[in-house]
């Protein structure tokens, strides 16, 4: 591994200093030691029949069965003809959080199932794994072993020195950003980013690295064909900063990059960064050494803000602008998570009174808002948790009916964009949001985490006019009609257009001929012109199968294809 070794070598003098000679000896054998366990993956890239769902392994339930196999029934039976890549959140055993708080990276959670249940959902899917790699659970081996002395774990994770200057650090909660534990020599404070049960990792200690790229390789040794690496934009701590974007931190992910694109070409990495969008695309990298795709985080808010308002400029404004360094790279398109809806991505292009505007209206649907500390002491949005569908504002009287159609062309718009859509399981399946759960649980984001029965499920899909049958239904229209044209790829040529502040459009081109795709963000009918963008060619509506609209009806949708680029 010659080339790759002097360039791993520089990684980690960036990092290490003098030591970097003698990590990068253990990197390489850790690396020698799954040669032969790693099976080669098919290339041939990025293209518009890629589409991800996004589930917990239990997300869907029935008795006597474990969630992972009762899941990829579901899925196999319901989505394999339109989604091909399935991301299992953290299915490995955890203390909080929904499993974002690992007790242990290399199991599977035994009330979900073994590896053989998710190798056997990679059977008919891609596989993406979550990499929860910026903190370990309090109740890890490792953080057990950093309390109780143990030699191989003392320097596992953040003791910040006497008189440090933390007072810049962002904080993305309102959380104390220091726990104090016991240990065999008396209390210390651990750095704890996100609540007092993950931990967070120290990355000053190679050991640490290591173990990190260790878990990487396992994750592609078992299948994993994508990896998304969660809070990533917080890895390094150094006292004086933002703690956040850090220059290390993207020396980490390149090192990462290098090793995977080594021991296991093929492999996607996915950077999760609740961000402004100008911090959220510096995970590009040089479009060639970091993520090969990127969480668009300013979607999800200006997608909302354009429906509240009735007026889709903003989000068309900077929908214009989108650009990615390479076409090897490209944007990962979501609405809708495990979480709610990110704020930060909208900063810079909302004001605080419009963000604000819309977290109270958040409120007003029965969701919630978490805060994070800001710097002048006060507090700040951080994320809207949420069911979108809820999101979107739908009356208590209103037919059933509008409420599917308002809520699909919402998807849609993010299906139409440049990138690979990501698709949240309760989105797809037409759910409303979970309040119990908050009740019982007192986590916001339980909101938008119910695990449902598969019979029940079942039972409502198959009821016609049920909100789940309707969305479903259209979901699955969109799904197909985006996976037939080559002017969806990730990277066909893309053109947002100015039809009037109700309407987004955007004309995709590519090899097959043009894709014009218009939504109607308002409530009343538009009349559109749209003949200057379609040319002479009778045009074919691939969702309804009609031809040359001039009026687009309440949050209509309208894709409309011609046989020329």
């Amino acid at each position: 591994m010659p080339d790759v070794g002097a360039a791993l070598l520089g990684h980690l003098r960036a990092l290490y200093g003098a030591d970097a000679e003698a990590v990068l000896d253990d990197l390489l054998a850790l690396m020698r030691s799954f040669d032969g366990r790693i099976k080669p993956k098919p290339g041939g890239g990025l293209s518009e029949r890629d589409a991800v769902l996004i589930t917990y392994g239990d997300m869907v339930r029935e008795p006597g069965r474990r969630p992972l196999q009762t899941l990829r029934e579901l899925l196999e039976e319901k989505v394999a003809d339109i989604v091909n890549t399935v991301h299992i959140l953290p299915f490995y055993p955890y203390s909080s959080d929904d499993g974002f708080s690992v007790i242990d990276y290399l199991k599977v959670d035994p009330q979900l199932g073994d590896w053989a249940d998710v190798a056997a959902i990679g059977r008919s899917f891609r596989l993406m794994f979550d990499a929860v790699l910026n903190h370990a659970s309090a109740r890890s081996e490792w953080f057990r072993g950093f309390c109780e002395g143990d030699e191989r774990y003392a320097d596992h994770f953040i003791t910040p020195a006497p008189g440090a200057d933390l007072s810049g650090v962002f904080r993305p909660r309102e959380s104390p950003m220091l726990t104090e534990v016991e240990t065999v020599s008396g209390p210390k404070p651990v750095w704890t980013t996100f609540s007092a049960d993950q931990v967070d990792l120290n990355y000053r200690n190679p050991r640490v690295l290591l173990a990190t790229v260790e878990t990487l390789l396992t994750y592609v040794e078992r299948g994993a064909d994508v990896i998304r690496l969660d809070a990533v934009a917080f890895l390094w701590k150094e006292a004086g900063t933002s703690c956040l974007h850090l220059p290390l931190t993207h020396r980490i992910i390149q090192l990462w990059r290098a090793v995977l694109d080594e021991a296991a070409p093929g492999t996607v990495l996915i950077t999760e960064t609740n961000v402004p969008h100008r911090d959220n695309v510096s995970y590009f990298g040089d479009g060639a050494n970091e993520a090969h795709l990127v969480y668009n985080f300013s979607l999800p808010p200006l997608t909302l803000h354009a429906f509240h308002t009735g007026d889709a400029t903003e989000l068309s404004r900077w929908a214009d602008g989108l650009s990615a360094p390479s076409t090897s790279v490209a944007f990962l398109n979501f609405l809708a998570s495990h979480d709610g809806v990110g704020v930060g991505g909208a900063q810079g292009r909302l004001t605080d009174r419009q963000i604000g505007a819309m977290a109270e209206r958040a409120e007003r649907q029965g969701g919630y808002v978490s805060y994070r500390a800001a710097p002048d002491g006060g507090r700040a949005p951080y994320e809207l948790n949420i069911n979108f569908l809820d999101a979107l504002g739908p009356a208590a009287d209103e037919a059933v009916e509008t409420t599917a159609r308002r809520f699909l062309t919402s998807q849609a718009v993010m299906l139409s964009l440049q990138g690979v859509p990501a698709i949240w399981f309760h989105s797809l399946f037409g759910s409303r949001g979970w309040a119990d759960g908050v009740a019982e649980t007192a986590a916001f984001r339980a909101v938008n985490r119910q695990k449902l029965g598969r019979v029940e499920l079942e039972a409502e899909l198959a009821t016609a006019g049920s909100l789940r049958s309707l969305v479903f239904g259209g979901y699955r229209s969109l799904l197909r009609a985006r996976l037939s044209h080559a002017a969806f790829s990730p990277h066909a040529d893309q053109e947002v257009l100015d039809l009037g502040p109700g309407v987004f459009a955007v004309r995709r081109a590519g090899d097959d001929g043009a894709v014009l795709c218009l939504h109607n963000v308002t409530d009343r009918p538009i009349s559109v012109d749209v003949a200057a963008h379609l040319g002479s060619a009778a045009p074919t509506d691939l969702i309804g199968g009609g031809g040359r609209p001039t009026d687009l009806g309440p949050y209509e949708t309208a894709w409309l294809a011609t046989g020329g680029p």
